[in-house]
């Protein structure tokens, strides 16, 4: 595996093992997971144990040590949007992934990962690909957002 990119984040913070969330933050999005090497290379060159590289990572549910899709899909389980047809929803998405929660589709494209609350409660039933917000869903938008999504996968890398 190359780990030239971990070096390089380690870099950015100075070598500082104070900076240890930072830094998996943005190996993680170097990666789109940490994987096990990363994680051992970040201890070896912060000077903290595996350990604790681990505690931290496991601790926090923002961090996936497992691979993940191009695309994560967020799906709200909040009150709002469980009253407004939330569970519906989430198993659409399911549906049409043809995946069960924490899992990836076999493309890589997808990963779907349901959260207790999105803060968008005015938006109901809400769900979010990496940063942007699906607000209202309907099957007819949950079905044109997924075939945009479909078609960025395949023309990227």
């Amino acid at each position: 595996m190359d780990l030239s990119k971990v070096d390089e984040v380690i870099n950015e913070y100075d070598c500082d093992k104070s900076w240890l969330v930072m830094v998996l933050q943005d190996v993680q999005e170097a990666y789109n997971y940490l994987p096990e090497p990363a994680l051992k290379h970040v201890a070896d060159k912060l000077g903290l144990g595996l350990g604790h590289v681990y505690n931290v990572a496991t601790f926090y549910s923002s961090f996936s040590l497992t691979e993940r899709g191009r695309h994560i899909i967020r799906v709200c389980d909040g009150t709002a949007c469980h009253l407004r047809g939330g569970p519906l929803l989430h198993d659409e998405i399911r549906r049409h992934l043809d995946i069960d929660d924490g899992e990836t589709t076999e493309d890589k494209a997808f990963t779907l990962e349901p959260v207790a609350c999105l803060g968008a409660c005015a938006l109901a039933p809400v769900m979010t690909v990496g940063s942007k917000y699906y607000g209202n869903m309907t099957s007819e938008k949950l079905k044109a957002a997924l075939d945009y999504y479909r078609q960025t996968a395949q023309a990227g890398p």
